[in-house]
């Protein structure tokens, strides 16, 4: 790893979920309630990867615009917070992105919506 503390922390939660499953596959899925266990221990796991892959890769002005487009769009933000995931996981992320380039990146990805013309007659 790099040695960052945000590489340190993904390899971190990678550990603990592998023990998790490890576990699990020990003990046999015959429990309802550790299979939602785990699901969800999964999900918050792979939250948290996303949100520090999003830390390392965005100035503090991109991560707020996302919030601000989480709040008003939420899964317009979720499609936009995969395709970051994708990039830095990819590694076409060579630097950070900020809060101009966070701009541009929400209008290519924003959906073509019907533009209306209002004319006076």
């Amino acid at each position: 790893m790099s040695g960052s503390p945000d590489d340190d922390r993904l390899e971190e939660l990678r550990e603990q979920k592998m023990q998790e499953l490890r576990e699990q596959q020990q003990g046999g899925q015959s429990q309802g309630g550790a299979d939602q266990e785990a699901q969800q221990a999964a999900q918050e796991q792979a939250e948290a990867q996303k949100q520090a892959l999003l830390k390392q890769h965005l100035t503090d002005g991109a991560r707020q615009r996302l919030n601000a487009v989480q709040m008003s769009k939420p899964d317009f933000a979720d499609q936009v917070e995969r395709q970051l995931v994708a990039l830095a996981q990819s590694g076409r992320l060579q630097e950070r992105i900020d809060e101009e380039q966070m701009k541009s990146l929400l209008k290519e990805m924003q959906p073509d919506s019907k533009s209306f013309d209002i004319r006076r007659r």
